[in-house]
């Protein structure tokens, strides 16, 4: 193992006997929320057709609704991405005249194409605002939430606010638990009817507390990120109020349909067995781009957040400059991966995203990003976005050999 890499991890017992301690708190409420709720072997089978009568179903909503401490949930392999999912609760909760605002600057390119804000004149006829819905955002002051400005955004004409959680395609730092719970009070000093929906994607397990403990009413998330602890396929969840949550099933199925119809394909087993690995895994994960932030600062690369700063997702950024590094970047990463590890990664166009995207992604399970992966879009400032690692060896051994072809 090289040196650099040793001697970086002696350093970080502290930081890593924190990470630790969260994982344990939190494998603790996923094991009580099973026992509450008596998973059983039946509970693993799936009925097909309409999908009526799915005891599996039924229970897997109740294990992520105590997970999350919310009074219902509603996990679906139907979801085809993070981005499906937010736009279920987006256009399931909100009507023409209705006002939506984002708190945290611009959100992540494939939600602005979902809002209106970007996309070619197609995408935009089938927007919120395309369907009427009114939409604001607060800017970032100095590349940070302007908590003294979003007072000033939010009064009773605004039906919702979008908190992005992670920092998405930006530079901006992702959003702690606090911050979030800051933002909600004072929302909810403005406007308490203001629905506080937080898009929780790679945040999960992070921190002894989600972000409806903080004050959220709504929180969504992709399977095939954290919660689903490397190897469900496919899928998103929804937890929340009852109300809202009802209002996003409605628009996932039909209305009289909601969460009560939908065939599994035979995947409970997967979820729940995820959902009770994602603690370990996430842990393993943040570990390995804590050392990450430790050994990019040691070789004068630009990386955030820093190795002890408060990690509230799963993701390294590094600042390149220009595309050349950039790109060099993620091809080493791809041939460090457990699959397809001999290919080669090359720009793009891809669905949802206005710039070509540079994507590492030798993942078993396609797109999953609690998977050792990175990408970045090509445009400025050629930021690699490193995340993920089912187990922290990998992670180490993938610094390890980058840092030797340096």
């Amino acid at each position: 193992m090289n040196e650099l890499i040793t001697n970086a991890e002696k350093t970080l017992s502290k930081e890593f006997e924190y990470i630790e301690r969260i994982r344990d708190f939190n494998q603790k409420k996923v094991l009580d929320a099973f026992i509450k709720n008596k998973v059983a072997p039946e509970h693993f089978y799936t009925v097909s057709g309409y999908g009526h009568d799915d005891l599996g179903r039924e229970v897997l909503d109740r294990v992520y609704a105590d997970v999350f401490k919310a009074e219902k949930a509603l996990v679906r392999i139907h979801f085809a991405s993070g981005t499906h999912t937010l736009a279920c609760c987006l256009f399931g909760n909100l009507r023409p005249g209705d006002k939506l605002v984002s708190v945290a600057g611009a959100p992540y390119d494939t939600m602005q194409e979902v809002i209106g804000t970007a996309g070619d004149d197609e995408t935009k006829e089938d927007s919120l605002i395309a369907h009427g819905v009114l939409y604001n955002e607060v800017p970032l002051k100095n590349n940070e939430v302007d908590y003294e400005n979003i007072e000033n955004y939010i009064n009773k004409t605004v039906k919702m606010v979008l908190i992005q959680r992670s920092k998405g395609y930006s530079t901006r730092k992702s959003l702690t638990i606090e911050d979030i719970e800051k933002i909600c009070s004072i929302v909810k000093k403005k406007n308490p009817d203001c629905i506080c929906f937080v898009d929780n994607c790679y945040g999960e397990f992070t921190d002894e507390r989600e972000p409806i403990e903080a004050g959220a009413d709504l929180i969504a998330g992709s399977l095939i990120k954290n919660p689903g602890g490397g190897i469900v396929e496919a899928g998103g969840y929804i937890a929340g109020k009852a109300k809202y949550v009802d209002k996003a099933a409605n628009r996932l199925t039909a209305p009289g349909i909601g969460c009560e119809g939908g065939a599994m394909f035979n995947q409970h087993r997967l979820i729940f067995q995820g959902l009770f690995m994602a603690p370990s895994v996430v842990c393993d994960a943040v570990k390995g781009v804590i050392l990450a932030s430790k050994v990019f600062d040691e070789i004068g690369y630009d990386s955030a957040p820093k190795y002890y700063e408060k990690r509230t997702d799963i993701i390294q950024n590094i600042t390149f400059g220009s595309a050349e590094p950039l790109i060099n970047f993620c091809k080493t990463i791809q041939s460090l991966s457990p699959v397809n590890g001999y290919v080669t990664p090359v720009p793009e166009y891809i669905p949802g995203y206005e710039d070509k995207v540079i994507m590492a992604g030798g993942t078993f399970i396609e797109g999953s990003t609690i998977e050792l992966s990175a990408d970045g879009p090509l445009r400025e400032p050629y930021t690699a976005y490193l995340q993920g690692g089912l187990n922290y060896a990998h992670v180490k051994l993938a610094l390890s050999e980058i840092v030797e072809r340096i």
